[in-house]
């Protein structure tokens, strides 16, 4: 396919990929864009690229794969330097095989699933930490906080059932044991029943934001044979405001993984007030990885240009200051594209007296 590149004298774009409407996770998709927005402002106010105006370009996921692919097309036919974005690893890793076969960069920010493209990708490159890396500090807290027996509600996707892959192949060789729940078939109380009688001493959610994920929650809050059994998302649902305003403190004390430092640097810092002004709330590790995915993004093309056939040569030279500690990429055994490795990971939940404030429970 042949496609346009940027001209001389024309803004340089990048190719924005965001869920904004359901069934995506439109909050992370809020904040994503308001890193990538507030990192695209920045290098315009310092000059561009090369004197050229950098400009993105936005297009809404749905988390819909085909969407996505469909997305990847029209911005390569429009001559767009490079792609960034995605929060949902299926639709990321559809965005990702079509970029790598269109040769077209793309700066994955916040997709974990490990097998980002089937094959060994040249063009493609990550910030997120790969799935089995997050996933196993996760499994590891489990451990550290007497869990041995867990149970996990999963929706069908290839992301959870590589999520539950991940907990048992970590879990088993250390004494742990893993229960899966029938969830697609269970009602909320019926979850609850399996549970009860599953000997489990936490239940992981493995599903959807807002539905399903949060009717399950109420429901195991509310009923007393659960009162001590631990509620995890390691996906990370309970990042966002919505789980703050859920009535009796119901969003809190629910761990899941958070990719942010225990203390940012003046970078971060920096940022954070300006992400939180856009936001008008408190930025999740989201609006960070969208930052730092321009970030990137305009120093390869201010130090190589907007060619897209340089990209595959580029990626292992990277060395660029982002908001969560230096960014470099290199090839690692889990995942299939040029990766970070690693950036921060936290395991947090929200303070059941001040569920607008994170508590740090397990670094990794």
């Amino acid at each position: 396919m042949n496609t346009p590149q940027p001209t001389a004298g024309s803004h340089v774009r990048i190719g924005a990929l965001v869920p904004l409407s359901r069934p995506g996770w439109t909050e992370a998709g809020r904040h994503l864009l308001a890193g990538l927005e507030l990192a695209a402002y920045e290098v315009n106010a310092a000059g561009g690229i090369g004197g050229r105006p950098l400009e993105l370009v936005v297009r809404d996921t749905a988390a819909d794969p085909e969407r996505a692919e469909a997305a990847v097309d029209e911005l390569a036919g429009l001559g767009v330097a490079a792609l960034a974005g995605e929060y949902h690893s299926v639709v990321a890793r559809a965005a990702a095989t079509r970029a790598e076969a269109l040769g077209l960069p793309f700066l994955c920010s916040s997709a974990v699933l490990d097998a980002l493209t089937e094959q060994p990708a040249d063009r493609v490159a990550r910030l997120a930490p790969a799935q089995s890396h997050g996933w196993r500090i996760y499994a590891d807290f489990l451990l550290d906080a007497g869990h041995r027996r867990i149970a996990v509600a999963a929706q069908p996707s290839v992301y959870w059932a590589s999520g539950t892959r991940v907990l048992r192949d970590h879990l088993a060789p250390r004494g742990g044991t893993v229960v899966e729940l029938d969830a697609p078939s269970l009602s909320p109380a019926a979850v609850c029943d399996e549970l009860a009688g599953s000997g489990a001493t936490a239940l992981l959610l493995l599903a959807g934001h807002p539905e399903p994920a949060l009717p399950a929650v109420r429901a195991v809050r509310r009923d007393r044979r659960l009162a001590e059994v631990l509620i995890g998302a390691p996906a990370g649902q309970p990042e966002f405001a919505e789980w703050a305003a859920l009535p009796g403190g119901d969003g809190a004390a629910i761990p899941f993984l958070r990719y942010l430092p225990e203390r940012l640097g003046p970078l971060g810092a920096r940022v954070g007030k300006a992400l939180r002004e856009r936001l008008a709330a408190a930025p999740s590790f989201v609006a960070y990885e969208g930052y730092d995915a321009v970030t990137v993004l305009a120093d390869v093309l201010r130090s190589h240009g907007a060619d897209r056939t340089r990209t595959a040569a580029v990626w292992p030279t990277v060395a660029v200051e982002g908001t969560r500690g230096q960014i470099r990429f290199s090839r690692t055994p889990d995942s299939s594209v040029w990766q970070w490795a690693w950036a921060p990971v936290q395991v947090v939940d929200r303070d059941p007296a001040e569920p607008g404030r994170f508590r740090v429970l397990h670094t990794g």
